[in-house]
């Protein structure tokens, strides 16, 4: 090569040849060894993200739900299937029309929660999901499988129960008909699985791992998490205690298995049997306003059982899986 000739330049490339340094990711490494409650606990784990980003995903829930509910008045006007407010606080003339406005209303939320991840805590979205850094489907699909048997198993010991105090039981198992059912099935069937998965990841994922930037031990986000989660129900009593403890037995399961898995798989299927016992009866249009359901005391036993049966059944799949508590 000439002495004068200057530096290489390599074919194609402008000149004067630099390399390019490499960019710096957004995302945050995830910390290694710790439980799912501090997977926030990340080298950008200041105080204030983890304080406006609930503010953010708190903002999201309310605004989201009420334009897709102010949404759903418009289209119900345009298709000629709204009623005007009434003393029940009935809204749409059609309660399959109804379900799908109120369960869309929760499930668009989800997007929000996992953007807020992103952006205000700079984490990957599948942190929110579970220590493995994301949802684990076999597992998942596991815990739904257990959750049936343990649904099953709770219907039955409170039908036994309300049989024993002499209540009537006979509305649980009231049947519709088959041109009103399956409209409402064919939208519990696609809807419910987001709306529960999104109230999982507001509840058991946001704030768990919020609180628990702050917090060592956590039970205080589990009770703190269930006690909001109950909060935004309007049920009697007895609908209030199942709710709550609905909240901490799933925030501990989170805890204890390392994700959300198990929280939503019961959380699905429990709304599934739900909503579909409402659609079978013909009730939906009560079920939707919770003001309205009435949950009896003995309904509290079977969740006593289903929530044993459930418990015991995963932490025991689990440990026969090794299914990961910490990080990686």
């Amino acid at each position: 090569m000439p002495e004068n000739s200057g530096p290489y330049v390599p074919y194609g490339m402008p000149y004067p040849y630099q390399p390019v340094p490499p960019q710096r990711s957004w995302f945050v490494p995830l910390p290694r060894g710790v439980r799912y409650d501090h997977l926030a606990r990340t080298a950008a784990a200041h105080p204030w993200r983890a304080i406006v980003g609930t503010i953010a995903v708190a903002a999201a829930f309310f605004v989201v739900s009420a334009l897709v509910l102010y949404a759903g008045v418009v289209v119900a006007l345009l298709l000629g299937i709204s009623a005007p407010l009434d003393p029940d606080r009935e809204l749409f003339g059609d309660p399959v029309f109804a379900l799908v406005v109120a369960l869309l209303s929760i499930a668009a939320v989800l997007p929000f929660v996992i953007g807020t991840t992103v952006l205000v805590q700079r984490r990957r979205p599948g942190t929110l999901s579970s220590v493995a850094g994301r949802l684990r489907w076999t597992w998942l699909l596991s815990c739904a499988g257990l959750a049936v048997l343990a649904l099953v198993l709770g219907q039955i010991t409170q039908l036994v129960a309300l049989m024993v105090s002499g209540e009537e039981y006979s509305g649980m198992f009231a049947w519709t008909g088959w041109e009103r059912f399956v409209p409402a099935l064919i939208v519990i069937m696609l809807l419910v699985p987001f709306q529960a998965t999104a109230e999982e990841y507001v509840f058991r994922g946001w704030l768990i791992q919020a609180i628990g930037v702050h917090v060592r031990n956590p039970v205080w986000a589990v009770v703190i998490g269930g006690a909001l989660f109950a909060s935004l129900h309007g049920y009697s009593w007895a609908g209030l205690a199942d709710v709550f403890a609905f909240g901490v037995v799933m925030g501990w399961l989170t805890v204890r298995t390392g994700g959300l898995e198990a929280a939503i798989g019961l959380h699905v299927m429990n709304n599934m049997l739900a909503f579909g016992l409402s659609a079978a009866a013909g009730n939906l249009d009560d079920a939707l306003i919770q003001s309205k359901v009435a949950v009896p005391w003995q309904a509290l036993v079977g969740v006593a059982v289903q929530f044993a049966v459930y418990a015991i059944g995963v932490l025991y799949l689990a440990k026969k899986r090794s299914i990961s508590t910490i990080s990686g």
